[in-house]
């Protein structure tokens, strides 16, 4: 579906966008999000390596984040049920405060366990990424309820910085006190960072939204569950959704494959300090992937979303071939520097690409579930692989599994060109709907 220009409603003042409160009600959500993300996956995987733990160790509790990839499975639970006692502050914000609260308990549990206490640290580990995974959810309802279409623009914008300041605290900041204090200080510091969301829950106002109330949990199930993966076969049709859902598995996985505590212990195996990975990685990097954000910005406005989509996932795979160029780079800062602003730059552009096409592909009267569903197959297959990337290194060495993380890429180039005659791909008010059926109802 396209709209001419003489059927758009007319532009919203950017000002009243970014000074309406809510925008700003997502920069501290946005920090909230971006808090756990990192000290349950990449920060940990130091505090790991500085404890002695095998690499396929390492990779394995540090895929702990994988509870992000799996959170679709309870979206729905987070989307109807209202919490007793705290569902009083409202739907999104009851779930808030649970969700920050458990976050900022297992926390503080994992600066008192320590890895010296494996097993019940890893449980611990396991229960703050699961906390995290669902602030998510509620952090996204919250985000699309709160505020009319045409301010999400803004809301996103305040989102990210919100999100990408927490990333410093939790990559860069966390990584140069653990060069002066013991990393159970730092995951302590970390828990009291969160208090600052929480006084934003408080403060905040609940959506205004008229809820479906189901009066069985018959009728919950068929609404929460099973209608949101309906919906969207009903709409592209069995062969056409089944592709897009391949498609979505493998667009990121380049990109994915890296976490998991993989490139921890090569940065320090390459003679950087945490300091100089803190800096160059947790920093400067954050920053450059905002320029990957704004030139994915400027592509999608002057070209719509099909190509540039296509450009990021190329380039995404390409960038991981820059880590192999590092191997040996015995603590060269700027060969450092040179590869994370490539890496970054193009992360940012995939990310931005993706989330476009993404966005385009829901049906507004399942937001919440189905947006859950894609960013979360988006993230598995990589998440997968990086959770077993420690035993493929210990078995290759770093420089074949980049290759693989590279050429895994290849899959999703070859769907592309399939799904490209089929389908057109969503770009600002145009939906990613098939070629020959009108656009969705979403009015439910």
């Amino acid at each position: 579906m396209t709209i001419s220009a003489g059927d758009r409603p007319s532009k919203p003042s950017v000002w009243r966008a970014f000074a309406q409160p809510s925008a700003w009600t997502m920069f501290f959500f946005g920090f909230a999000s971006g808090m756990p993300f990192l000290l349950v996956a990449g920060t940990l995987a130091y505090w790991l390596t500085e404890n002695g733990l095998e690499l396929k160790n390492i990779t394995l509790i540090a895929s702990a984040g994988l509870a992000y990839t799996l959170k679709f499975l309870w979206a729905p639970v987070v989307d109807r049920w209202r919490l007793p006692l705290l569902g009083r502050l409202g739907q999104r914000r009851g779930w808030l405060l649970l969700a920050l609260a458990i976050v900022i308990i297992g926390l503080l549990l994992m600066a008192h366990l320590t890895p010296g206490k494996l097993a019940p640290f890893i449980w611990i580990t396991l229960l703050t990424a699961f906390a995290g995974a669902t602030l998510d959810i509620a952090v996204d309802a919250y985000r699309i309820e709160i505020a009319p279409q045409e301010s999400q623009g803004a809301l996103l914008a305040t989102y990210s910085l919100g999100y990408r300041i927490a990333l410093i605290i939790t990559g860069m900041l966390a990584l140069v006190l653990a060069d002066h204090v013991p990393w159970p200080q730092v995951y302590v510091a970390m828990a009291a960072f969160m208090l600052i969301p929480v006084v934003a829950v408080l403060l905040a106002s609940e959506p205004d939204v008229v809820r479906v109330r189901m009066t069985t949990w018959a009728e919950g199930l068929q609404e929460g569950v099973v209608e949101p993966f309906l919906d969207f076969f009903r709409r592209f049709g069995a062969a056409l959704a089944l592709a897009l859902l391949a498609f979505i598995l493998l667009a990121k996985i380049s990109d994915q494959s890296l976490g998991g505590g993989i490139m921890a212990p090569f940065y320090l195996g390459q003679g950087f300090t945490k300091t100089e990975i803190a800096t160059v990685t947790k920093f400067y990097g954050i920053w450059v992937g905002l320029g990957g954000v704004f030139l994915a910005g400027i592509a999608i406005a002057r070209w719509g979303v099909k190509w540039p989509l296509l450009a990021g996932i190329v380039l995404g795979a390409i960038s991981n071939l820059l880590y192999v160029w590092l191997i040996g780079a015995d603590g060269d800062v700027w060969k450092l520097t040179l590869v994370i602003s490539g890496e970054n730059l193009a992360q940012g552009f995939q990310g931005t690409t993706l989330v476009a096409f993404l966005s385009a592909l829901v049906n507004q009267r399942f937001t919440a579930t189905q947006y859950a569903l894609f960013s979360s197959l988006v993230m598995l297959p990589g998440k997968l692989l990086s959770a077993v990337s420690g035993g493929i290194v210990e078995q290759t060495g770093y420089g074949v599994y980049f290759w693989i993380t590279a050429l895994v890429a290849v899959p999703a180039v070859m769907l592309f060109f399939w799904l490209a005659p089929r389908i057109r791909f969503g770009g600002g008010h145009e939906a990613a709907t098939g070629v020959d059926e009108p656009p969705p109802d979403t009015r439910g």
